[in-house]
């Protein structure tokens, strides 16, 4: 039945965009991370990413597979081009907490990415965009 059916909710656990400095190619980049800001280590992690622009044009879809996330870190994910800022930009994230399925979407809205929106983020020693 509809009320045995228990849908946890997730805390501490985030997505960022940061601006970090590529010593390779001598530029500023902008990284898609997961912050795990809680106690418990997060299992078989999962992260779907893709974007959606109002005029129909969509990204093409990332998928990522992590096995554990540590508590009170941050991994990064993936490498997020300036071009899809003017796109809604989702990240679907599943995780497990002990025998405990987790499920939860970041959404970016359109231009919501960008310098002025920059904030000190949990776990990190950086500034970056904070998706909850």
């Amino acid at each position: 039945m509809k009320k045995d059916i228990s849908i946890p909710v997730v805390k501490d656990v985030y997505i960022a965009i940061v601006k970090e400095w590529n010593k390779d190619f001598t530029s500023h980049d902008w990284l898609v991370y997961l912050i795990n800001d809680s106690l418990d280590p997060l299992e078989s992690v999962m992260i779907m990413s893709r974007g959606k622009h109002k005029d129909g044009r969509k990204t093409s879809t990332f998928r990522h597979a992590f096995k554990l996330v540590a508590a009170k870190s941050a991994i990064k994910v993936e490498l997020i081009m300036e071009e899809v800022f003017a796109f809604e930009n989702e990240f679907v994230l599943t995780y497990f907490i002990g025998p405990v399925l987790y499920d939860h979407v970041y959404t970016a809205a359109a231009f919501s990415i960008s310098e002025e929106s920059l904030k000190t983020l949990p776990v990190m020693d950086q500034e970056g965009v904070l998706l909850k």
